[in-house]
């Protein structure tokens, strides 16, 4: 066969179902082989940057490999911020690119990219096949790599010429990845130390990141917090790893986090960090993060582990056995349970102090949260909600109430603006039964809204809640609170909201809604549930003032948290004990009369 056959061949014995991508000269051999495959279900998306989002969705709603398949030069650069995205949040992507022929490598040949140098700094892996009969193999050791140890993207980079060459195929490959050995299994002395750290911690805090998602350890995470009684706090990564409904959970930590668990990190005598990066969105000004805590901090990428913060008891392994174990050495008697009465009432009082709450717009208009609380209400903790990048995306990720594990997908580490829409249309692939929610801005669905037109042709009907504000929120807000109101180019709409999203969605192919009061939100959304032949948008015109609250400033003290404008809690153990300026009692009350 031919070593386009074989890259077929090879994702069907992987395992592979569907691949994203768009065809090109480079790649057309390939696509000729795709043409015939009976396994292999192809879906043409409408840029290349889309076929990479897509694989990450599906990769992030199955659990599985997500594929993508672009051409040389335009077509592999434009897979770039996918690849970048999928880098640093962890997730498994197999990016297949075409080259031109191998005599016209490093001639500046048309449509050539050196996209193994391109890429080489934010992928896990990558390669360039050079003979047919080594395709086999790097197929499979590019899906190993991706899939174990910290999960990542890999590309691997095939020349028209060898996608022609023809060989003699066998499966399996022989893989031989000298140099590649993730360890899983923690170190047993390592276990032991941080057990009995924790037994005697007074105020120990479980700070859990994606990677205890991604280890599928979301059992092992609950019962190790039943078995010790440790509070919880999830990072934007690790939303619905642990269900917010217990009594446990304390909330997102982070730059716009809840403040019992912002509270918790900086009161905290420990901190027990799973498969966490300490990310600076988190941490806010190191020097001041968690100043009184110990630290343990568990993960499966050494490189990790010390990284950004001194560790007292290093754990390298995966999360699930490290969570598994720690438990076993409560259960065993080798460690005793912390007591840690007096902590957790001191965090349940800043839960009941600090409610999750919202001011009304003072124009009257639409609130962009009373729209993600209501969609949340009704629709459930089944559902995948998948955010796009700014202040709808925290407002997601504050207002829906996440129970179950691969429920929440965005772009935690890039950040990128676009990622929603084609990430919805991998989740839905991914995951056919369940329902999806693409949570967007105005300004992000304008990057990559054409593939909308994708899942419409492709039958993947997910729904679009797009928050309309006329700008670019998130940087509006910055402006509003640090330049002096200076809206320097990001009024995107106004008064004239153009372009006109329902009219745009519908030629794209979805059924399209617009809203714009708070009587019209629910009934929008039991329409748009009952409607599964195409995809929905929903747009919801918003004011363009809603702010995100509770804020940390980048760089500043985690301990400087503003509940709302101009009111900030305090975190000074040794003073206040936590106590607030006392004109937040007034906002509490006006927060718990409205019912929020």
């Amino acid at each position: 066969m031919t070593g386009a056959d074989a890259v077929v061949r090879s994702l069907e014995a992987l395992g592979t179902d569907i691949v994203f991508g768009l065809p090109g000269g480079a790649v057309l051999p390939l696509y000729e082989s795709l043409f015939a495959a009976e396994k292999l279900r192809h879906v043409l998306v409408r840029h290349e940057q889309g076929a990479g989002h897509a694989a990450t969705g599906y990769a992030q709603a199955s659990g599985k490999v997500g594929v993508c398949i672009a051409t040389s030069g335009p077509g592999a650069t434009n897979l770039i911020t996918a690849i970048a995205d999928a880098y640093l949040d962890s997730v498994p992507v197999l990016a297949i690119t075409g080259q031109v022929g191998s005599p016209l490598i490093g001639t500046d040949a048309f449509q050539e990219a050196d996209i193994r140098g391109i890429t080489m700094p934010i992928t896990k892996h990558n390669v360039m096949v050079r003979s047919a009969e080594d395709i086999p193999a790097a197929i499979a050791e590019a899906h190993h790599i991706a899939s174990t140890g910290r999960p990542g993207p890999v590309l691997v980079d095939i020349p028209k010429d060898v996608q022609n060459e023809e060989f003699e195929f066998t499966w399996p490959p022989v893989m031989d990845l000298p140099g590649y050995k993730p360890n899983t299994k923690p170190h047993s002395r390592q276990i032991g130390q941080a057990a009995r750290m924790i037994a005697q911690a007074e105020r120990p805090v479980l700070y859990i990141g994606g990677g205890v998602l991604k280890a599928e350890a979301h059992e092992e995470l609950l019962a190790f917090a039943n078995e010790t009684g440790v509070p919880v706090v999830t990072t934007l990564m690790a939303l619905g790893v642990f269900p917010q409904s217990h009594p446990l959970y304390m909330g997102m930590p982070g730059m716009h986090g809840s403040v019992p668990a912002v509270g918790a990190l900086q009161e905290a005598d420990l901190l027990i960090a799973i498969g966490t990066r300490f990310d600076d969105r988190v941490t806010g000004d190191t020097d001041t993060f968690a100043p009184e805590a110990k630290t343990i901090h568990a993960d499966i990428d050494p490189a990790e582990v010390g990284k950004i913060r001194q560790v007292d008891v290093p754990i390298v392994g995966d999360a699930k056995r490290v969570l598994s174990q720690l438990t076993d050495a409560f259960k065993d008697g080798k460690a005793t349970t912390p007591k840690i009465g007096a902590w957790i009432e001191r965090l349940n009082g800043l839960k009941e102090r600090f409610p999750r709450g919202y001011d009304p717009q003072s124009d009257g208009s639409l609130s962009p949260q009373y729209v993600i609380e209501t969609l949340s209400a009704e629709v459930g903790p089944d559902a995948i909600y998948v955010a796009g990048v700014g202040q709808h995306q925290m407002w997601a990720a504050q207002f829906i109430d996440f129970e179950k594990p691969r429920t929440w997908l965005n772009s935690g580490g890039l950040g990128t603006m676009g990622y929603a829409i084609p990430a919805a249309m991998g989740a839905k692939a991914g995951a056919p039964d369940k329902e999806v929610w693409a949570i967007d801005g105005d300004g992000c669905f304008q990057m990559t809204n054409q593939e909308i037109t994708t899942a419409a042709m492709e039958g993947f009907p997910f729904k679009v809640a797009l928050i309309n504000n006329g700008n670019l929120g998130m940087v509006r807000q910055w402006q509003t609170l640090f330049y002096g109101g200076h809206y320097s180019h990001t009024k995107l709409g106004g008064d004239v909201y153009v372009p006109d999203f329902v009219k745009l969605s519908e030629a794209l192919g979805a059924e399209a809604i617009r809203v714009t009061t708070e009587e019209e939100v629910l009934p929008a959304i039991k329409r748009a549930r009952e409607i599964n032949d195409r995809p929905v948008v929903i747009e919801f015109i918003v004011g363009e003032d809603a702010q995100v609250w509770p804020m940390i400033s980048a760089g500043s003290s985690n301990s400087d948290i503003q509940y709302a404008m101009n009111i900030r809690p305090f975190f000074d153990l040794e003073e206040s004990a936590g106590e607030a300026p006392e004109d937040i009692d007034d906002v509490v009350e006006i927060e718990t009369e409205k019912g929020n």
